[in-house]
């Protein structure tokens, strides 16, 4: 069968950004620092057209590698390349502190904390100014071309049933294979499908140590997270078929969640369970610019930083939600994904950022206090 070609298309508008990848998309991020400041950073996004909020249910009590994960996260997602600028906003007595975020964030950046502020809408005053301030700088008129070469593109999967395997799978390694194909990478989230396969899994590895990498997040993982209906079904299926996700390409990266993807082309893998919103946090983290969510059921959410493609190979779920599906790979036309990954990535909506359907989470290794 012929590779899908990008229709000689080696380039496509986006934002450069100084240090970092170019973006697809050019918001402002209001970054609480920790619960208890969520509901004002959604306050100051909500006044602002081109802000956005990542509320979570972390940064009070932390300890050990559930602190240092919650704080890894936060700061990669911060400079993911959507990202024009960031307000970080505290309480002022958290665990995970405001003003240490900030000054290690390198990007535009600005910051302010509840207490330190004289109160909430002192803090909510303080943090539109700041916005305001960030989005003019960013100026959305800035599109530039920027070669495919750029792009690194994140795939959820979120189930195994068999029109996922047979018909979305194919269409997905298609896609990691013309983008690696043009020097650009492909980050997959969830190692609970290769937990099964854990004996054959660094077979798939492009080195030594990645493959010792891969073994030992995959031993990790199975012994430590209960399995998932994910897991039980991958048992089922040959190491193949899970890697044709990827396109059958060899692993060259094995981060931990939360962790910024370091190998200039090809596929990295993202140690994650797999549940949708907490993979595409850690998709983002690792520096994707967009996401391609694989589901037979036709979930709908989105993220708030990247925007997320929702491709289906059951028929009868793009029949059912027409409007919530952007791609219905069981019609078999090989350049639709593709075509529809550059569109998104010249600004064109998906189908949850037309809904505004958002939602943000951060995976936990480890209780609070």
């Amino acid at each position: 069968m012929a590779q899908p070609s990008l229709s000689g298309a080696t380039d496509f508008e986006g934002f450069t950004r100084r240090g970092r990848r170019s973006g697809v998309r050019n918001t402002i991020l209001i970054l609480p620092s920790v619960i208890c400041s969520g509901v004002v950073a959604e306050s100051i996004a909500d006044a602002v057209p081109e802000a956005v909020c990542v509320p979570h249910d972390h940064g009070c009590g932390q300890i050990g590698a559930d602190k240092d994960q919650t704080r890894r996260t936060l700061l990669n997602v911060a400079e993911n390349p959507n990202v024009a600028g960031v307000v970080v906003v505290g309480l002022g007595c958290e665990t995970l502190d405001s003003e240490e975020l900030a000054a290690d964030l390198d990007l535009p950046v600005r910051q302010t904390s509840i207490q330190s502020a004289g109160g909430t809408d002192a803090a909510i005053d303080a943090g539109v100014e700041a916005v305001e301030e960030l989005a003019s700088a960013a100026r959305p008129d800035r599109r530039k071309r920027i070669t495919v070469s750029d792009l690194t593109v994140g795939v959820v999967v979120s189930d195994l049933d068999e029109s996922t395997v047979t018909t979305a799978a194919p269409a997905v390694g298609r896609l990691a294979r013309t983008i690696t194909d043009v020097g650009g990478r492909v980050v997959v989230g969830g190692v609970e499908s290769l937990v099964p396969h854990r004996a054959h899994a660094t077979e798939l590895t492009a080195d030594d140590e990645t493959a010792e990498t891969l073994h030992r997040a995959l031993t990790d993982h199975g012994d430590v997270v209960p399995p998932t209906p994910i897991r039980t079904a991958a048992a089922n299926q040959p190491v193949e078929a899970i890697a044709e996700f990827w396109g059958g390409l060899p692993i060259r990266d094995v981060l931990a969640y939360g962790e910024r993807a370091t190998h200039q082309r090809g596929i990295g893998i993202v140690t994650t369970e797999g549940r949708f919103e907490e993979t595409a946090t850690a998709l983002a983290a690792a520096g994707a610019q967009l996401v391609v969510h694989v589901t037979a059921d036709g979930i709908p959410t989105g993220h708030p930083v990247v925007p997320v493609l929702k491709l289906t190979g059951d028929h009868e779920t793009a029949t059912a939600l027409p409007d919530d599906i952007d791609v219905d790979a069981s019609l078999g036309d090989e350049r639709v994904l593709t075509e529809r990954v550059l569109e998104t990535a010249e600004g064109i909506q998906t189908a949850t950022e037309h809904h505004g359907l958002t939602t943000f989470a951060i995976s936990r290794s480890g209780p609070s206090l």
